[in-house]
C-alpha cells in the first residue's frame, strides 16, 4: 500500500526545524496506526515538493525515522513503514490465528507445530 498524498501539518513559523516536524508528524501517524506496517511513503522529492521543503529536509527526516526503526529504505522500492506498529500487527495476526485454529478444534500443541513447520519452509 502506498500513501501518495501524505498529509502532514507543519508550522512554518514553529520553533522546531522542518525536518523535526516532518519526522514527528510521520511518527505520530505510525503510533496512531494511520500509517501501518508495509505502507510505502512518498519518495523524498515528491513529499518535499508537496510540503514546499528542500529534498534534503525530508531526506533527513526519513533518515532519522529509519535510525529509529520506524521506516526502512529499500533502495528503488522506496521507504516503507516497519516500526511502531509491527509488533502490534504481529500480535493481532497471532491472536486471529489462535482464535481460528481453536474454532477448528486444533489443539494448541498442533497449532504451534503448524506455525513452526510453516516458518521452516
Amino acid at each position: 500500500m502506498t500513501v501518495p498524498d501524505l498529509v502532514l501539518d507543519l508550522d512554518p513559523g514553529g520553533a522546531a526545524p522542518p525536518y523535526e516536524q516532518v519526522r514527528e508528524a510521520i511518527r505520530a501517524q505510525v503510533d496512531a496506526g494511520t500509517l501501518t506496517p508495509g505502507t510505502r511513503l512518498p519518495p523524498v522529492r515528491r513529499l518535499a515538493e508537496t510540503l514546499g521543503l528542500a529534498a534534503g529536509t525530508v531526506a533527513r527526516a526519513y533518515k532519522e525515522l529509519e535510525a529509529g526503526g520506524l521506516i526502512e529504505t529499500r533502495g528503488r522500492a522506496g521507504s516503507v513503514v516497519t516500526g511502531g506498529g509491527v509488533e502490534r500487527a504481529a500480535r493481532q495476526a497471532a491472536a486471529a490465528y489462535v482464535e481460528r485454529v481453536r474454532a477448528l478444534g486444533v489443539p494448541d500443541t498442533e497449532a504451534l507445530a503448524l506455525v513452526r513447520r510453516t516458518l521452516d519452509v
